[in-house]
């Protein structure tokens, strides 16, 4: 991975100091409060993930944050350890600007998921790690999704504002559609809810992702 990735234009949206402390205020409740009543659930999954195929129970990945800044990205491992050797070509990350336009990211049969994998990734219980990324300070708990650098760096200028906020473990394009939608689509809803973000939205969408969740639309 190339450390050495930069979005030097990218300039981080300011909130007030009270819009700031609500937020991480309520990323820290939250996120704290899942984690704590979910443990039981947490620790299953853990160790229906080691005992499922070999390697790491949590699954670390470089991703991008607010201003370009890179960090540790946590969830429940849902793919085989070497899946990069066995399908080199899923993450080549070259697209013509047509396959971008019409590219998803996830596939409807994933080859490079493990038994358990595709069950985690159906109940969406895979992203239950993330929560630490919240209690970090690295994500919150509603904005974009986080980026990896390689795709990021397909980003149009414009596309770029979407890393002037935090990423979030849900947002807009979790609610609507989520692996249903191509990237493009993705990213539009990104690029709104960094427009017209608030505490209002953020209550409404956290809401709403516990319905889709549940129905398990767009999940898998």
């Amino acid at each position: 991975m190339d450390a050495s990735i930069a979005f030097t234009s990218i300039q981080p949206v300011r909130q007030s100091w009270a819009s700031e402390l609500t937020t991480r205020s309520l990323d820290i409740i939250v996120a704290f409060a899942v984690l704590v009543l979910t443990f039981p659930i947490f620790a299953l999954v853990a160790f229906l993930v080691w005992i499922d195929s070999p390697g790491p129970v949590i699954f670390r990945q470089i991703r991008v944050g607010k201003g370009g800044k890179l960090f540790s990205f946590y969830k429940f491992r849902t793919m085989h350890v070497d899946a990069r050797q066995r399908f080199p070509h899923l993450y080549r990350y070259e697209y013509t600007p047509e396959e971008f336009r019409t590219y998803r990211f996830k596939m409807v049969e994933d080859p490079r998921l493990t038994r358990f994998g595709k069950y985690l990734r159906r109940t969406t219980l895979d992203e239950l790690p993330n929560l630490f990324n919240v209690l970090k300070g690295d994500m919150t708990l509603v904005g974009p999704r986080p980026e990896i650098p390689e795709m990021a760096r397909l980003y149009q200028p414009y596309q770029m504002k979407k890393f002037t906020v935090k990423p979030g473990v849900t947002g807009l394009a979790q609610v609507n559609g989520r692996g249903l939608l191509t990237i493009q689509e993705t990213l539009r809803y990104d690029l709104d809810y960094v427009d017209t973000r608030c505490l209002k939205k953020d209550l409404a969408i956290l809401l709403k992702t516990i319905k889709v969740t549940v129905l398990r639309i767009g999940a898998f």
